[in-house]
């Protein structure tokens, strides 16, 4: 079994930051890619970022530039630097581990809202 131990979260003002991190453990023998997903009230589970191993990031186009995504091989830890957001970022944030054959794990979620 794999978990993913999220943190980070909170309430912010548009225009400000947040720093979500994901830390693995468990039975994790390789590791795919590991990211980061959301999920908006009435809307579908929709990809924030991810890294592949030795790959560069893969990014939305509505968070590209404001967001950075970093991941630790080593540790199995990825960080998602929120900076500039936005009211439509409001969401509750995944994280996302994928195995090689596909299988996806995933974190509790940690709520992110942006709103003055």
């Amino acid at each position: 079994q794999v978990q993913l131990v999220e943190s980070g979260g909170g309430l912010v003002q548009p225009g400000g930051s947040l720093r979500l991190s994901c830390a693995a453990s468990g039975s994790i023998s390789r590791v795919y890619a590991m990211g980061w997903f959301r999920q908006a009230t009435g809307k579908k589970r929709e990809l924030v970022a991810e890294v592949t191993s030795g790959a560069t990031p893969n990014y939305a186009d509505s968070v590209k530039v404001r967001f950075t995504i970093s991941r630790d091989n080593a540790k199995n830890t990825v960080l998602l630097q929120m900076n500039s957001l936005k009211p439509e970022d409001t969401a509750v944030y995944y994280c996302n581990l994928k195995t090689p054959s596909y299988f996806n794990y995933w974190g509790q979620g940690t709520q992110v809202t942006v709103s003055s």
